[in-house]
C-alpha cells in the first residue's frame, strides 16, 4: 500500500480533490507514526496490529567475508494480522487457485 493508493481511494471515496486527499493519506499516515512512537502500538480492527519490538544485541555473520560482526540492540515493527483478515487472505487465495485450475 502506498500514499498514492490512499490519496486514489479517498478521491473516489470522498469525490475530494487529488490536493485535499494527498494531504489527508500523508496526516493518516503521520497520525499512525505518532501512534506507533507513543504507545508501541497501532490497531485497526478487522486488519490487524503494528506492534514495535525490540531486538536483542547479538553477533551476525559478513556473507561476504564470513568473519563475525556485531549488531546493536534496536526495535522494528511487526504486523500481526487479525483473524478476519486471515480468513479473507485465505478465501482469496482459495478462488485464486481454483480461478488458475480451471484454465
Amino acid at each position: 500500500m502506498s500514499k498514492k493508493f490512499l490519496t486514489e481511494v479517498i478521491v473516489q471515496a470522498t469525490e475530494m480533490p487529488a490536493v485535499a486527499a494527498n494531504r489527508l493519506a500523508g496526516e493518516l499516515i503521520e497520525a499512525i507514526k505518532r501512534e506507533i512512537v507513543e504507545t508501541g502500538r497501532f490497531t485497526l480492527p478487522e486488519f490487524g496490529a503494528f506492534i514495535v519490538r525490540e531486538t536483542p544485541k547479538r553477533t551476525a555473520l559478513n556473507p561476504r567475508t564470513g568473519e563475525k560482526v556485531a549488531v546493536k540492540a534496536g526495535a522494528t515493527v511487526r504486523f500481526k494480522a487479525s483473524p478476519a483478515l486471515k480468513e479473507a487472505a485465505l478465501a482469496g487465495l482459495k478462488k485464486a487457485r481454483r480461478k488458475a485450475g480451471s484454465k
